[in-house]
């Protein structure tokens, strides 16, 4: 057998249950760079050789932070604000952990299917947040104060926030623990998809109404600063 005119030995390996086939490949290159000649190389095929085309591509984290700047800038001609948009996304970072916490407790790992499942959660996040930042926007555009609006946006939104987070949880269920060919898949995108929904729903929503009022009150403060002083004086 030859492989780019290369005499080779083609090797399957599959990898343990619980491993994933990202340390199965890190082990058989450990395993090829202590056992064999330093003239012989190695490369990888199918599947294998596209995982380690997509492994040497734009980082994860590159890839969450243009999604996150996409919603912030969708956010900032929705408000025509760019302070709002920030209390809005501020309930990401709680959906994020809840999503590892999730992933941590039942033990599998943070692969792509969970970096999928971290996307879905900046849309899921700033749902449950537009709920009250919306309301409470047009509250204090009609006259309230932050904290009243804050106040009236939270305890008017709360039943519908908590009525979609629970039907997207129950709906994901049978993701989470889905069994079969390719289960781990499901699993970890669904437990990361549960874990950020529950959350921002049970803790972030708690959040919101305080950076919310945080944020208008900064803009509040910085008109005042920016209004000009009335001038005095009789002009001919």
């Amino acid at each position: 057998m030859r492989y780019n005119m290369y005499r080779s030995a083609q090797i399957n390996a599959m990898a343990n249950p619980g491993y994933s086939s990202a340390q199965a490949m890190k082990a058989l290159q450990e395993a090829f760079a202590q056992s064999m000649p330093r003239e012989m190389g190695f490369d990888y095929l199918g599947m294998s050789f596209q995982e380690k085309k997509a492994q040497e591509g734009i980082p994860a984290t590159v890839i969450f932070g243009f999604s996150l700047l996409c919603v912030f800038l969708i956010l900032a001609a929705q408000y025509e604000s760019w302070s709002l948009p920030v209390s809005v996304l501020l309930g990401t970072p709680v959906a994020v952990l809840g999503a590892f916490t999730a992933i941590w407790l039942r033990g599998q790992v943070n692969n792509v299917y969970a970096q999928i499942g971290l996307i879905v959660l900046i849309g899921l996040a700033a749902k449950n947040a537009i709920l009250i930042v919306e309301f409470a926007k047009n509250s204090h555009e009609q006259g309230r104060s932050p904290e009243g609006a804050a106040l009236e946006g939270s305890r008017l939104r709360l039943r519908p926030i908590l009525m979609t987070s629970f039907a997207f949880l129950f709906g994901t269920l049978p993701l989470a623990i889905s069994t079969g060919s390719g289960a781990v898949a499901r699993q970890i995108m669904g437990t990361t998809v549960m874990g950020g929904t529950a959350a921002a729903s049970l803790i972030a929503i708690f959040l919101i109404p305080v950076t919310f009022y945080v944020v208008a009150k900064m803009t509040e403060r910085r008109r005042t600063n920016k209004k000009p002083e009335d001038g005095g004086g009789d002009h001919a």
